[in-house]
Formats: structure tokens, sequence, C-alpha cells
């Protein structure tokens, strides 16, 4: 929103604002936020920063060695609408106590991503990026773990399971669990409230090309971006989660970006389309005569993301309910190869945007479980080696293939690579295969331990619990 902290100062002084918030993305892809009386705010905020403890914050500092400063970025900030009194929010960055960036600030490892593009390449290119933001809307949801019960229960106005509701009018909409993708009024009975979503994000500074009704009948949507450089797209998709959570609740409903809620309906992905630019132009494009107009640059960086999805899903599926949305049939493709406008790839080629200016990859595998910052990173990471490396994707087995994936026999789709079916398997092959993240140290070295680390905690505690579905199975042996 503003250019420099002197723009962010007079802004507040001359609009009157009362309060300055100020968030820090955590290790695994939380905002925290601490907020400020503007009355008493200066420049000394953007020099020296405010102090802040990350003994809180997993996976960052220990509680014997937790204080850092962080200072807000002028060029996030916004009007946010969700305060009762006028109140301003920023995005901030983290710093040693000697001024010192630090080295695990999630958008400090984006910088440095974007820094290695010219160490690889010898241009002075830049990373773009559009997000695709996948989640339901819901009535409500009730869930919950104890010692003696764990379960969960979903609400929606329009979910096909309602008819077992007996107070569900039936003048309702009730729609299929699937196949329901870019209905239109009256059946997209969100079509308001997603507007008024997307007019706050545009609010904070981020363009968006369009909204629509997803595939998934319990009020499953969609809202996309235009191209942004990496940071700034990392930092719409934790503006965008924000308002999206923010304005169901305002409206008594609530959003959740879980890649898989409900059994037997469409999961929810975070595709990102990507792209290296210079001069206006994707140094992707190879022309017609080349197979998806792809060069050999786009081949090796795509090339790159295949052979390194197994360790990428670490940090880009990074749930346990991340797995439960990958499977033959499903929209959420396993089988690891690239292919032109093909939906069935883990990585597509879109067919629509063949041309000089913006041709680009989609990688389909990621949910919005992620840190966009680590994910997206990362992402450039394995896509640079590729072009380091000169991986050709053929020759490592990843296609192209132009047939639909989910009508193989079990036997052909055997052949194909496939990425990790669970967690675990993520972990332990981004165990193995992190070397291209730490090239030119742009991911810490002892960050992927940590990371690990934490995942395996949240796998432990899964671990401990009972499933519901298991006393349909077990309860009466």
């Amino acid at each position: 929103m503003f250019k420099n902290p002197d723009e962010m100062l007079k802004y507040i002084r001359d609009n009157k604002v009362e309060f300055v918030d100020l968030k820090v993305i955590d290790l695994p892809g939380r905002w925290r936020h601490m907020t400020f009386t503007a009355a008493h705010l200066d420049e000394k905020i953007f020099e020296k920063g405010y102090g802040l403890s990350l003994s809180p914050y997993p996976g960052f500092r220990v509680i014997n060695n937790s204080d850092m400063t962080a200072r807000p970025d002028p060029c996030t900030a916004f009007v946010n609408p969700f305060f009762e009194r006028k109140t301003l929010t920023a995005i901030s960055d983290t710093y040693y106590t000697d001024g010192t960036p630090y080295e695990r600030n999630p958008r400090a490892i984006v910088r440095r991503a974007e820094e290695r593009i010219k160490a690889v390449t010898g241009l002075d290119a830049r990373s773009l990026w559009l997000p695709e933001m996948e989640f339901y809307i819901l009535k409500a949801a009730r869930y919950g773990s104890a010692v003696n019960k764990g379960y969960f229960e979903l609400f929606s106005d329009t979910a096909s399971w309602n008819d077992l509701d007996p107070d569900f009018p039936e003048h309702k909409v009730k729609m299929p669990d699937t196949g329901v993708g870019q209905i239109d009024a009256p059946r997209d009975v969100h079509a308001n409230l997603r507007s008024l979503m997307v007019s706050r994000i545009e609010d904070a500074g981020y363009s968006v090309k369009y909204h629509h009704h997803e595939l998934g009948g319990a009020g499953q949507c969609e809202i996309e971006t235009y191209f942004d450089t990496m940071l700034r797209a990392a930092d719409s998709v934790m503006v965008m989660k924000y308002m999206i959570h923010s304005t169901a609740r305002e409206q008594g409903l609530c959003a959740t970006f879980m890649p898989k809620p409900m059994n037997g309906a469409p999961g929810s992905g975070l595709h990102f389309h990507q792209y290296l630019e210079k001069d206006g132009k994707s140094l992707f494009y190879g022309g017609p005569d080349q197979y998806a107009c792809l060069n050999d640059m786009a081949r090796q960086y795509l090339g790159g993301l295949l052979k390194h999805s197994p360790a990428l899903m670490g940090l880009c599926c990074p749930t346990l309910n991340s797995y439960r949305r990958f499977g033959v049939g499903l929209a959420a493709p396993m089988n690891l190869f690239f292919g032109d406008s093909n939906r069935s790839s883990a990585l597509r080629i879109p067919g629509y945007s063949k041309n000089e200016t913006e041709h680009r990859v989609e990688y389909r595998l990621p949910d919005a479980t992620c840190n966009p910052y680590l994910a997206m990173a990362a992402q450039l990471m394995a896509g640079l080696h590729g072009i380091e490396s000169a991986v050709n994707p053929t020759a490592e087995g990843f296609g192209p293939f132009d047939f639909n994936n989910y009508t193989l026999s079990a036997e052909e789709r055997a052949k194909i690579k496939s990425g990790p079916t669970s967690l675990e398997s993520a972990l332990a092959a981004l165990r193995e295969d992190n070397a291209f993240l730490t090239a030119g140290d742009v991911f810490p070295a002892d960050l992927v331990p940590t990371w690990i680390d934490l995942k395996m905690q949240e796998m432990d505690e899964q671990r401990r619990r009972p499933h519901p579905y298991e006393f349909e199975l077990y309860f009466d042996f």
C-alpha cells in the first residue's frame, strides 16, 4: 500500500488511524500479531523494530534465547476491515537484536530464493506466481478429541447429506457431493460472500482475477489472483486466508482450507502457476514447434520440480490430512509427470497461456496448509536445480504424457512414478533430499531437521488417538 515508512506514517496521521496491527509468520504458516497504539509510533519502529519474543513460535528460537525484533514492511499495509477501531495492518520481518536478518524468517527465505535466480541463470529475471486458493464455506463445524471421544461433524446449507436432517427445509439448494464446478445462481449460494471476500482482498492491495464455485457441492469455492512476484504472491496467500476466514466468520459461517475435510467429496488444493520472466517475456516460451511451446529452460525447470517432488511434498503437503486428498479418480493427481492441458498430471502446462509473455507451468500437488513462503521458495529452488543440473524430464521418466491417468489400469499406472502417499514418507524423502534447498544458503541448514521434528510430533500425537472409523471396524470383535 505504501512505498516507504514516511508514506505509512503520514497516512496514519492524516486518516486518524488509532491502531497498527503487525503480523509475523511462524514456521508452520500461521500469522501471529501484536497491536500498537498508532499515536505513539514513529520512524524508529521501521529502523530498529519492536521487541518480540519468538519462544511461542514453533520451530523458531528456544525460550532461553528468544528475544528478537520485528520491522513492519510498509508495502504490505492495508486498512483492516475487521477491527472496530480504525486499524492499519502490516506484515513484519524478524531480525536479531543486533539488526541481522533472522535466517529462519520465511519472507527472508523467499528473498534469498529470488536472488538465487541470477546465480543459476545468469539473468536478471524474476519469478512470477499465481496461486489458486480452494476452500470450503460451511454453515458450522463441530470437532474434538478427548480421552473418551474423538469426532467431527460438518454442516452445510447445500450438501447432499442434508436430507438426513429432518429440520432441513426442502426448498433450500441441495447439490451432489461433486461435479458442480462453476455452477450459477441460485445454486451458487456463496457468490455474494465470495465477492465481499474478493473486494477486501483487493482493498488490501492484491489483484484478483476471478472467483467461482468449485467441484464440491457442500460449498467448495476458488479464488484466483493475477501473477505477481514471489514475495507478494506469498503475502497474498496469507492475506487471502485471513480475509476468507474472517469474512466467513463475520457472516456467521466458517471457512476451511483443510485438504480433505470430508469423505467422498473433492479435496482442496493450492495450485501454483509459475514461470521466470525478463523484460516482460516468459523465459519458458519455446514457440509452437516445441511440445506445449516449452523451451529447454522450461523443461529443465519442470524436470527439477518433478524430480524433487517427493521431498517437496514434505513442505508443500505438510499435514496428515494432506494425503487423504490424493488417489485414483480424484482431482488431485499423485503420478509425477507433465502434460499439455492435462489435469490428471502433477504438473500441467496450461493450454490457454502459450504465448511469449506468460507461458508457465502449473504445479498441482500443494495445498493451503503449507507455509506459502517455504513452499514457494522450495519449488523455485527445485526448478532452479533442474536448470543448473540440466535435468531431462523425459529421460527421467516424467513424460510428457497426454493420456488420462485416471483411466489407466493398475498395471499401466504402476509404470509411472508416483509421489509419497503419507506425510511420513514425504518427510523421509525430504530428509534424504534437501541439498537443493540449502544451495546458496537459501534455506538454513538446520531448518529442514527442525521442520521434520515438528511434523513428527504431529504424527506422534495422531498415532496415540483412536480414529472414529476404527470403532466401526473393531469395536464388536
